[in-house]
């Protein structure tokens, strides 16, 4: 894996994606991470200018927060803007490559990248992993938007560009602001707040609609069952709510819902 050093200095870093390969050298710039080679492909930008303080009282204050909250935004809107069409994966950060899951992600990605479309993710292990994975190995562009969390978070191999945040809301805002859509396979508290939060944006108009598929009949039939039979039964959402996600078993069928929806890359 890529060890990364915090600066704010362009600055070169080495390492492997499996202990076979040929060492890469990636290029850091404040809080992006690219890849070998795709220095040209997303371009420059001087992120140098967003350097603080760190021995400074200033940097516990709320004015400070704000202005490093634009920051945030700034380095997101900057660097990703630079990409074509990408699609948002989501899922548990907790399965290891046996999972069923890790497989059926992996082959996302592999099938994303072959419609020409990018994979965006939280660019940590698990689910988050293999969907980058697939996505990189098949020549796409693999995307991750880490977070600074106190356990279980650390950067997978697979990625052309990362970018790393501190806020949450931030970094959702990337997810749905970049992408063409979400596929969203079985995970907890994150996932699901990330599936709700989609959810919302596109029932109330506050984000175009876009493709939302689940990955995995079986383990969201509870859920799917509980909102329609509670939410929508009760009058807390209405009917046509239920039809702002598609659930399936098939990788294929995923990948098909944003080909279909025009979502492909020109050439």
């Amino acid at each position: 894996m890529v060890e990364y050093r915090e600066t704010d200095e362009p600055q070169e870093v080495w390492g492997t994606v499996s202990s076979t390969d040929e060492p890469r050298r990636s290029v850091r710039r404040g809080r992006l991470t690219l890849a070998p080679g795709e220095d040209e492909r997303m371009g420059h930008a001087d992120l140098g200018l967003l350097s603080r303080e760190r021995d400074s009282a200033f940097v516990h204050t709320d004015p400070w927060r704000a202005l490093r909250i634009l920051g945030e935004f700034v380095d997101g809107f900057d660097a990703l803007a630079r990409v074509g069409p990408c699609v948002s994966v989501f899922g548990s950060a907790r399965i290891g490559a046996y999972h069923p899951s890790y497989a059926q992600a992996e082959a996302l990605g592999r099938g994303l990248a072959d419609a020409g479309l990018g994979v965006i993710t939280g660019g940590g292990p698990g689910v988050m992993e293999a969907a980058n994975k697939g996505a990189y190995e098949h020549d796409g562009l693999s995307i991750g938007c880490t977070i600074e969390l106190p356990r279980e978070q650390y950067s997978n191999p697979y990625l052309n560009l990362r970018i790393d945040f501190r806020y949450f809301f931030v970094r959702k805002t990337m997810f749905v602001k970049y992408s063409e859509g979400f596929v969203v396979f079985p995970g907890g508290f994150g996932t699901l707040d990330e599936l709700f939060e989609a959810l919302t944006l596109i029932q109330t108009g506050k984000a175009r609609r876009f493709p939302l598929v689940l990955v995995g009949v079986d383990y969201w039939s509870g859920l799917v069952d509980w909102v329609r039979a509670r939410l929508a039964g009760e009058g807390m959402i209405g009917p046509a709510d239920i039809d702002l996600f598609t659930v399936t078993d098939s990788v294929e069928e995923a990948c098909a819902v944003f080909t279909h929806a025009g979502a492909g890359r020109t050439s």
